[in-house]
């Protein structure tokens, strides 16, 4: 039997994984938590290649896939301390 997936509109999220070095990646997905694993694989950003991925430890969503693009590039423009209270808010339960 063949299974039909239904498939609503993408719901486009901003993410950010903290690397074994504590440094932050921020990416866009459609769906983060796959890409996460790809991450952890070493697959999709050379950023991981000196230090692998650990844990995912903020998501965002977005309005649209450009929205997510936006919202990146302002969290990427962030200083590490702004970028840390995101993940800090968003591992209390306020994201």
């Amino acid at each position: 039997m063949k299974r039909t997936r239904v498939m609503g509109p993408r719901i486009w999220r901003v993410y950010l994984v903290r690397a074994a070095n504590g440094a932050l990646y921020c990416g866009i997905s459609d769906d983060p938590w796959r890409r996460f694993e790809q991450h952890v694989r070493g697959r999709g950003a050379r950023f991981f290649c000196s230090s692998p991925a650990c844990a995912l430890v903020y998501i965002e969503a977005c309005g649209s896939q450009r929205a997510a693009l936006q919202r990146e590039w302002a969290i990427k423009r962030l200083r590490k301390s702004a970028k840390e209270q995101l993940v800090a808010g968003w591992m209390a339960g306020e994201g």
